[in-house]
Parts: structure tokens; C-alpha cells; sequence
């Protein structure tokens, strides 16, 4: 035969067919082995390693409450599907999941830390450090004296911020800020360990905390005049401009303008 004349037709449709038929061949080999490997039990998931400072979670009882939930086995598992499950799980804030080869999983959480209460007295939100609100069982909070924060929706952080700004100023009176409240209408409640409410009013942050200041600075003195400590306010209005009104156990409601002003 000349190597110079093309192939004849039929041969072309011999060579075609059989590539086809090989490039089919191997890829139901591949689709045989992708299936001997999905369904092998020796590449199903055979232990799940938790780590991380659990206050509020127990590793065995966490694995034996997500495992049921995990699809697929060490290749096909789903690892923002486990890493969900995993942080589903009360008091977790978050997860990180990774295969560790052969047949496991590590799982590293970490829990929210409970720094005060969310919403109303029914309710089981708590906030963490990061201003986040969760829900977990508050009977399981181990930590005594939270605060309890309340306002709208999405503004637990701000809360959270202006009740450490809040703080250092009543420490000095051996108070502490029990409740803080952010309205509506974007002014400031705060209710005091000694039952005492305090109508801060709006504002910068700076704003509230200086006017808060020049308050908790005269109180004490204030109260002396009338033969009360500071722990006698009942209530106070720090929303008039120049000065606050205050009333103390025992003694009628009380304008300091003048010592506010010190």
C-alpha cells in the first residue's frame, strides 16, 4: 500500500469506532471506581476528634449528636455541611472541620462567652463578647451578676459598647449597671444594682458618657445635703439641659443644676 494515499473510508470508521468504544470503557471503569469508592465501608468516616475549650459542650456527646447528620463518607462528606451541624449545637459559635486521612474528622469549636443577658426577662438570648446574641439554655450560664442589655434588633453591639463605657463610672460608687436599654428613639435607661433608674438621654457615646460623669461626680455630694448617701437615688433625669433631676428615698424629687454643673 502507498503510505502516501489517505486510509480508506471504512478503516477511518474502524479506528473511530474503536476509540469511542475505549474512551467509553474507561470511563465506566472511573464511574465503577467512584462508586466502589462512595460505597466502601472502609472509607466511611470511623471517628471524629473535638477540640477546643468546651465550658458548655461534651465531645462525646456533641459527636454522637452530629454524626447522624454527616452525609457521604471521608472523600464525599460535605465539610460546610458538617462544619453547620456542629455549630447548631447550643452554646457553639463556631466550627472548623477538616478530613484527617484515614477516615477522620477534626473538629475545632469554639463556644460563646456569655458577657450578658439579651431582651426581656422571658426570653433565653444571651450576648457574647463580640456583641453577637445567641440563644442557649441561660440555666446553664455560670457566671453571676450579667447585665441584662435590651434593644432593637441588630443593635446588641452597641449596647454591649456603651455598657463598658457605662461601668467605670459607677464603680467608683460601689455600683454597677444592672440593665441598659437602648429605645427607640435611639435614648439611653439605665437601671443600677440598687434598683435606682437613670434617664441617660441620646447622643454621641461621648455625649452620654460625659453627662453621665458629671452626674456620678455630684451625686454623692448632693445626696449628703439631705443626710443620704448615694445609695438612696431612687431615680435620675439627665436629659435636662444644664444640670439633672433626682429623686432620693425619702426626700422629694431634687434639681441640682448648680452641682451638676461642678
Amino acid at each position: 500500500m502507498n503510505p502516501s494515499l489517505p486510509a480508506p473510508l471504512d478503516v477511518k470508521l474502524m479506528n473511530l469506532t474503536a476509540s469511542v468504544l475505549f474512551v467509553c470503557c474507561v470511563l465506566l471503569l472511573l464511574g465503577a471506581g467512584a462508586r466502589w469508592v462512595l460505597l466502601h465501608p472502609g472509607f466511611a468516616v470511623a471517628r471524629i476528634v473535638v477540640e477546643g475549650e468546651l465550658v458548655h459542650n461534651n465531645a462525646v456527646t456533641l459527636r454522637a449528636n452530629v454524626a447522624p447528620q454527616l452525609a457521604g463518607n471521608f472523600f464525599t462528606l460535605d465539610l460546610r455541611a458538617a462544619r453547620t451541624a456542629f455549630e447548631q449545637a447550643p452554646w457553639v459559635r463556631k466550627a472548623l472541620v477538616r478530613r484527617e486521612f484515614p477516615g477522620g474528622l477534626r473538629v475545632e469549636l469554639q463556644e460563646h462567652d456569655a458577657v450578658a443577658y439579651w431582651g426581656p426577662d422571658s426570653g433565653a438570648a444571651l450576648v457574647n463578647s463580640q456583641g453577637e446574641v445567641f440563644e442557649a439554655n441561660v440555666g446553664d450560664v455560670e457566671q453571676e451578676g450579667l447585665p441584662r442589655l435590651v434593644g432593637p434588633q441588630g443593635s446588641s453591639a452597641q449596647v454591649l459598647q456603651m455598657h463598658g463605657l457605662l461601668q467605670p463610672v459607677f464603680e467608683p460608687l460601689g455600683m454597677a449597671v444592672d440593665e441598659l436599654v437602648l429605645t427607640g428613639r435611639g435614648g439611653w435607661r439605665a437601671t443600677l444594682d440598687s434598683e435606682a433608674v437613670l434617664e441617660l438621654g441620646g447622643g454621641t457615646p461621648q455625649e452620654v458618657v460625659e453627662r453621665t460623669q458629671r452626674f456620678a461626680r455630684t451625686l454623692t455630694q448632693v445626696a449628703a445635703q439631705y443626710q443620704r448617701r448615694a445609695d438612696a437615688l431612687e431615680s435620675a433625669d439627665l436629659r435636662h439641659a444644664g444640670g439633672y433631676a433626682l429623686r432620693l428615698r425619702g426626700v422629694t424629687t431634687v434639681t441640682a443644676q448648680a452641682a451638676a454643673k461642678k
